[in-house]
């Protein structure tokens, strides 16, 4: 697997970049795969924090949070059987409210689990998340109940372009609300460091390459009738493009079979995808993620989600960060239109967005130990 290196800017702090009244004793809950990349950057942002983390077992989760450094404890798990999941989610915020460290306070994102977990042992909690999907779709009583939860954190900080009403119609005070300009992901992308031999791993003779990454489409989130990925795949052959592409599952490994595999690699290992957003010259992926990630570097990035896109999504759309088709044509002509100087990514911004985060969170901190 792939590296990916985090350290602190020419330009910023070496050590922190706020420090807390005094030393907290910080619990952090990891549930997902993006979490230990953005928590480690934060909680890396101050000289008096003390994490201790725990980790759910899901998709990369718990190897990644070994990847970034962190010491934790495995609670829990996700399922792939949807009927199973249901029982999941409420049999590990039990597990957690068991479980839970001594802190001072909880930190979580997207994370419903360890907020009423926290509630039940009295910690309070700062929770992080971009996602107000059910601002838009009617009938996704999931979603509405997770909105619910979350509106139980002490504070919730989201991105200034998240529809806070999601929080506050249900149950959040306003003033436990708190923004920032920027999005989630500048926070861990501006503490990234590429690692130069990373194209070594990368078997293409031009070191011009684009990432594909394929919808969810399992997901309860998504509505679509198929993947836009074989498509995309086979237009990018004929038109000479190289592609890493990035499988979720088994099943989606099909959508390579007969492509040249001296211009479509599917890497047997999984890569860091800090690393090819960085070096790669355009990202493509049927969720949000990765192309808010290649978006916050100044990567070209394209997104082909197939369902109700969230604001922040819609915000860097609107913005010209991301382009967004269900048009595999449409996808394809936007990459040849990329330019090398469009393909030169910088870090000045995310690092700002960083900093802001972090005092934001160094500032609730110091409001849960008054």
């Amino acid at each position: 697997m792939s590296r990916a290196t985090f350290a602190a800017s020419e330009d910023e702090p070496s050590e922190t970049t706020r420090s807390v009244a005094r030393t907290v004793e910080a619990w952090v809950d990891l549930a997902s795969p993006s979490h230990p990349f953005f928590f480690k950057a934060l909680t890396d942002s101050f000289s008096n924090v003390e994490p201790t983390v725990t980790v759910r077992e899901k998709t990369e989760t718990v190897p990644l949070a070994r990847q970034v450094g962190y010491d934790f404890r495995t609670v829990g798990k996700d399922y792939e059987n949807p009927h199973l999941r249901k029982v999941g989610i409420p049999l590990r915020t039990a597990q957690l409210a068991l479980e839970a460290p001594d802190a001072d306070v909880a930190l979580s994102s997207r994370n419903a689990m360890c907020i009423l977990a926290a509630k039940a042992r009295g910690i309070p909690s700062i929770h992080f998340t971009d996602n107000d999907i059910c601002a838009y779709v009617d009938g996704l009583a999931a979603e509405e109940l997770y909105h619910r939860l979350e509106a139980q954190a002490t504070h919730n900080v989201v991105p200034a372009a998240f529809r806070t009403e999601v929080l506050t119609d249900r149950g959040a005070d306003p003033d436990s609300i708190h923004t920032y300009d920027g999005y989630k992901e500048d926070v861990y992308v501006a503490a990234f460091e590429p690692d130069p031999s990373f194209l070594d791993t990368i078997p293409f003779e031009s070191q011009d390459f684009i990432v594909v990454r394929p919808e969810a489409l399992s997901a309860t989130y998504v509505d679509a009738e198929g993947s836009l990925v074989p498509d995309i795949l086979a237009g990018a052959v004929e038109r000479g493009v190289n592609v890493v592409y990035l499988p979720r599952e088994e099943m989606d490994r099909a959508f390579a079979d007969g492509l040249p595999p001296e211009r479509v690699y599917v890497p047997d290992e999984p890569l860091s995808g800090l690393e090819l957003a960085w070096h790669a010259r355009c990202v493509l992926t049927g969720s949000g993620t990765m192309a808010r990630e290649a978006s916050r570097m100044q990567t070209p990035a394209v997104s082909f989600f197939p369902s109700t896109l969230i604001s922040v999504d819609r915000a860097l759309i609107e913005e010209g960060e991301i382009f967004h088709s269900r048009n595999a044509e449409d996808v394809l002509d936007y990459v040849e239109s990329v330019t090398d100087r469009d393909a030169q990514p910088d870090l000045t911004r995310a690092r700002r967005v960083r900093r802001e985060v972090a005092d934001l969170t160094a500032d609730l901190m110091n409001e849960t130990l008054d």
